[in-house]
């Protein structure tokens, strides 16, 4: 049996299993509209909608850290965070492969979130050159500080834009070389996967309601200038 024969046998076997929930694909796009948004309304001296994009990208973040903890299997950081010995297996092509976040991929995944976590927390006690604008938290800290989150927050989305350019040369490297569409599942959910290959456990729509709420109420919180902590 030829190559080509035994690939469309392969293919007329496949299965497609719902790998990506709504809550993964709905963080996911958010992120990559809100980012390019942030950066343009910073250029621009729009620090007022800047604020509230940051404030929007506070919430999905909260939301996604929490669904990585009591989410779909798929979503769940003990799913796919592994150790250095499985990032190196999977360098080198050893260890069964699964739906999913690679050990390679999950690394990205976990710099990505820390980056934006960064970028955020900066952005919350930083205030404008001439101070007429600050981040909602600004009041805890001494204008010294607030000066010093602002110069980090700038530096610090150079990092993280450079991971997102080293994240988008990734995907078309599995696509154009791989032949692996990496951006149709995340699109609908679904990928085509080996007969008998096993779909992620979903999660809960009231665990997905209760983490929403909770991200929502720290937003606010923390819009609000944490009150409880400025006395």
């Amino acid at each position: 049996m030829t190559e080509a024969a035994e690939a469309d046998r392969a293919d007329a076997g496949a299965a497609r299993i719902r790998l990506w929930d709504w809550p993964v694909r709905l963080v996911h796009w958010s992120f990559a509209l809100l980012i390019p948004a942030m950066w343009w309304t910073a250029e621009e001296g729009m620090m007022e909608r800047h604020s509230q994009l940051g404030m929007l990208l506070l919430v999905l973040l909260v939301f996604r850290l929490l669904w990585g903890l009591v989410g779909s299997e798929s979503a769940r950081f003990a799913s796919f965070v592994k150790g250095p010995a499985a990032v190196i297996a999977y360098m080198r092509g050893q260890g069964a492969a699964k739906p999913g976040h690679s050990p390679l991929g999950a690394l990205s995944v976990v710099a990505l979130l820390t980056l934006l976590a960064v970028q955020i927390g900066l952005g919350l006690f930083a205030q404008d050159v001439d101070a007429l604008f600050s981040g909602p938290l600004n009041h805890l800290v001494s204008y010294e500080t607030g000066d010093a989150a602002r110069e980090w927050h700038e530096a610090s989305f150079n990092l993280l834009a450079a991971l997102i350019a080293v994240h988008l040369a990734a995907i078309a490297f599995y696509h154009f070389v791989r032949r692996d569409n990496l951006v149709g599942p995340m699109v609908t959910g679904l990928r085509t996967v080996p007969p008998g290959t096993r779909a992620p456990a979903p999660g809960s729509a009231l665990a997905a309601l209760l983490c929403l709420a909770i991200a929502v109420g720290v937003g606010w919180w923390i819009w609000s200038g944490a009150p409880t902590l400025g006395g």
